[in-house]
């Protein structure tokens, strides 16, 4: 089959797409990725021996203003435009992985009756899947609760789709080893890091480095804040490893007794597939602040605690990590209840609602 894959715009949405279309081409389909011609999705698609169509688009912002109705402008010349590629060639299927920029090849696609499957990252969806899920063919997520947020509840739980060499190193890594002599901190604030965030974790590791106990800390700063948190570090004499951000990060999972974290999606089901415990804080800012309600399922589920970043504090932070280390059961417990809920081949599960709907056999009883 022809496949168009439409995952543009944020890291959140090309990464599960093209772990996606990597097993839809590995089982021998044609795949077009379909982008919106930003900055992050050059590196991201450097390895893609496919074909590339790219459509500049940008995302609405809430509420009414000449900003927004300048980028309604562009979004209805982006789905004019994708409408213009996509009708001489049509695909016999399209995957759309939510956000702005897949607008505009849904609307391309439900207009020339090609069938539409969308995925949901979060639980909470998106303004872009909330708007198309009625028409589309087939709806699916990452989270069982996001049934309760759409209209439609035949929603497949497909997963999140990580990248491939991630779930394959999550297979096969031993179970974690709690108890160990020296207790390892994995602290992540996203890509672009989180500066109240690491600025309490330091402070919180180094004062618990100073009472004597043994603490490991692996820590992705972000950008701004390598080179002062480091040296903070270095300076308190913690066993620490600090960078930017890490591309492998199959060995640092399996290292961490517990991360603290933000709740995106792809950190959640990554957190699930390797079992590691976590607090998770949410970042305030998120739209409709959906990190909170990913990181309340995750919550329920036993698997992190949560706690919003308005309400930490250096010594509550820190009773906490001591806390931690202190029980390990606990910690066993919450890797437990991850491994339980983790959602095994993601990208597979997705990629077979894909051809199931291409082939016209999706919902079809026999």
């Amino acid at each position: 089959m022809k496949i168009a894959v439409a995952c543009g715009g944020t890291g959140g949405h090309i990464f599960p797409g093209l772990a996606t279309a990597d097993i839809l081409r590995q089982r021998g389909h044609d795949i077009t990725l379909w982008l919106a011609g930003k900055d992050v999705e050059t590196p991201a698609v450097k390895d893609w021996a496919g074909p590339v169509v790219t459509v500049q688009a940008e995302g609405l912002p809430s509420g009414f203003s000449l900003r927004a109705v300048r980028a309604a402008w562009r979004l209805l010349r982006a789905a004019r435009a994708c409408r213009r590629i996509m009708r001489p060639n049509r695909p016999d299927v399209l995957l759309a992985m939510g956000s702005y920029a897949s607008v505009g090849p849904v609307c391309a696609a439900l207009s020339l009756g090609i069938p539409v499957v969308l995925h949901e990252a979060n639980v909470l969806p998106g303004r872009t899947i909330s708007l198309f899920s009625r028409w589309a063919t087939a709806v699916a997520g990452s989270f069982e609760e996001t049934r309760f947020y759409l209209r439609r509840k035949d929603i497949v739980v497909t997963g999140m789709p990580i990248r491939k060499e991630l779930e394959k190193a999550a297979r096969t890594i031993p179970p974690h080893e709690t108890g160990r002599d020296i207790f390892t901190l994995l602290v992540m604030g996203g890509s672009r890091g989180a500066h109240r965030l690491n600025d309490l974790v330091s402070a919180a590791v180094i004062q618990i480095h100073k009472g004597g106990h043994r603490i490991r800390v692996i820590h992705l700063t972000g950008v701004a804040d390598e080179a002062t948190i480091r040296k903070a570090y270095q300076d308190a004499g913690v066993n620490a490893v600090v960078s930017a951000f890490e591309q492998d990060m199959a060995p640092i999972y399996a290292a961490a007794d517990i991360a603290i974290c933000r709740s995106g999606a792809s950190t959640c089901a990554e957190l699930l597939d390797f079992a590691v415990p976590a607090l998770q804080v949410p970042y305030p800012e998120a739209t409709k602040d959906h990190q909170m309600v990913n990181a309340r399922a995750m919550e329920k589920a036993g698997a992190v605690d949560v706690v919003p970043e308005r309400d930490l504090s250096l010594p509550w932070l820190t009773d906490y990590i001591v806390g931690c280390m202190q029980t390990p059961g606990r910690l066993a417990r919450m890797s437990a209840a991850s491994r339980s809920r983790a959602m095994q081949s993601a990208a597979e599960s997705l990629a077979s609602l894909v051809i199931q709907v291409g082939n016209g056999e999706y919902g079809r009883t026999v």
